[in-house]
């Protein structure tokens, strides 16, 4: 009987029968391919006595426990991938060309090189002499790692089974190209075969393995949605390109915490860490002045420091423009009808902006107050004082809601210079004497006493 070829979206990985222009699921145009089934299934692998049968939690003794992470060297890498590299893991790295994703790893596979780890650098959108060329510039060269330039997944396999690496790092994984898939390289199929290829190797064999993936314009990973969940963990590489600065951000982690980040610094000799991204976000913060509040905020275990600015001007637009950079526009809008529904201060017929300085991407929903605040003071043309720090969830009663770690986001603010804190009543603030809290429990109340309106 004849395969039925089936239509897959780039963009969302839904599935479809036949083909059409527009995606149904997600709402892209020229998304969807045809996606040819495998001419061969899966090659059965003989299983051991232990493996493939059902066991008791209680009956696994310390012999079946994996070994201990290895640790990098590079301490903001480490704390992403939740304390170090897990053996027999499957990692995904994702991020916008010319970010420094192979600048990344390539530093990552010397430091583990020189850990003792057998560590084979596969690139498939370069030669070999080309790698070489940038681990001279980022004074690599001593290191032990293996290079190869392939694209057969077939012969990335086959090499990887015979040198048996501790980590292999397959840069990237649109570039290869499995023989028993009837497309082109890059393709849906391609990508998720060779995913699954290298994912079921590296849990077969010991190997971990290291995918690099390009993103969309949306930011998401090229290719189906399918191979983020193939993986162990997911990582993105994030950063401005006005900006000295990357941020390595786990979205997705089996072995440590999620929404964790890591912080570097792009400079000519390659990637440095930043052990006090607090202190980096804050370093161009000048006198205060209007539209400008300190947001301390926590991402994943990590407490950081950043600027929220905003620009309230009167549009020439008979539709005011909302203009959001590294927050959530939506949170925005909400933002803006609680300040006008609770406390009566309207931003009708305003143009309002909103920039998180230094490239920075929040996500924390304790941000509302900040924003709130840095709103409110480029409004009304009143700074706040250079030395507080703001920090509250804003409900659609404009109520504040105590938020989560409070003490470490204030012991980080005290550690940076900053003696007064505004914040929501119910959080624990007995561990950090020294600091002049004013706590709230209402936006309106906040906008009179600091701001003396509403």
């Amino acid at each position: 009987m004849a395969k039925t070829p089936s239509f897959t979206c780039s963009a969302c990985g839904a599935r479809f029968s036949k083909w059409s222009g527009r995606c149904d699921n997600c709402g892209e145009w020229n998304t969807i391919a045809e996606e040819m089934p495998l001419s061969a299934g899966p090659a059965l692998k003989s299983l051991g006595s232990r493996r493939g049968r059902a066991m008791e939690l209680s009956d696994l003794g310390t012999e079946e426990a994996p070994p201990p992470r290895t640790t990098s060297g590079l301490d903001e890498l480490d704390r992403v991938l939740g304390g170090g590299l897990v053996p027999a893991s499957a990692i995904l790295v994702g991020g916008d060309p010319g970010i420094g994703k192979s600048t990344l790893l390539l530093q990552a596979a010397a430091e583990f090189a020189r850990k003792g780890l057998k560590t084979v650098y596969v690139s498939g959108e370069e030669a070999s002499a080309q790698v070489r060329m940038r681990a001279a510039r980022l004074g690599l060269t001593d290191a032990p790692v293996q290079l190869a330039a392939e694209t057969n997944l077939r012969d990335i396999l086959t090499t990887l089974e015979t040198e048996r690496p501790a980590l292999a790092i397959i840069d990237s994984i649109q570039t290869m190209w499995a023989d028993n898939v009837e497309s082109a390289p890059g393709s849906v199929s391609q990508v998720r075969a060779a995913a699954h290829e290298l994912t079921s190797f590296a849990k077969r064999i010991g190997v971990s393995v290291v995918l690099v993936g390009h993103v969309t314009k949306e930011g998401q990973i090229a290719g189906p949605r399918v191979v983020e969940h193939m993986v162990d963990t997911v990582l993105y590489f994030e950063g401005e390109r006005g900006h000295q600065f990357r941020i390595l951000r786990a979205v997705k982690n089996r072995f440590g915490p999620a929404d964790e980040i890591g912080v570097f610094e792009m400079t000519g000799s390659g990637l440095t860490e930043v052990k006090n991204p607090s202190a980096l976000f804050l370093s161009e913060r000048g006198n205060p002045s209007p539209g400008s509040a300190v947001f301390a905020g926590i991402e994943g275990t990590r407490p950081v420091l950043v600027e929220f600015q905003a620009l309230v001007a009167p549009s020439p637009h008979a539709q005011p423009r909302r203009t959001v950079v590294g927050w959530d526009g939506g949170r925005l809008a909400m933002i803006l009808a609680v300040l006008e529904a609770r406390c009566g201060i309207p931003f009708t017929g305003l143009d309002v902006y909103l920039n998180v300085a230094g490239g920075m991407k929040i996500s924390d929903p304790a941000a509302d107050l900040a924003v709130a605040a840095a709103l409110l003071s480029a409004r009304e043309d009143a700074a706040l004082p250079a030395d507080t720090v703001v920090f509250g969830e804003i409900s659609l009663s404009g109520a504040l809601r105590a938020v989560s770690q409070t003490e470490n986001r204030l012991k980080e603010a005290q550690k940076l210079g900053f003696t007064s804190a505004i914040l929501p009543r119910g959080g624990k603030t007995a561990a950090n004497e020294g600091m002049k809290l004013t706590q709230m429990s209402d936006l309106s109340v906040f906008v009179g006493e600091i701001f003396g309106a509403g």
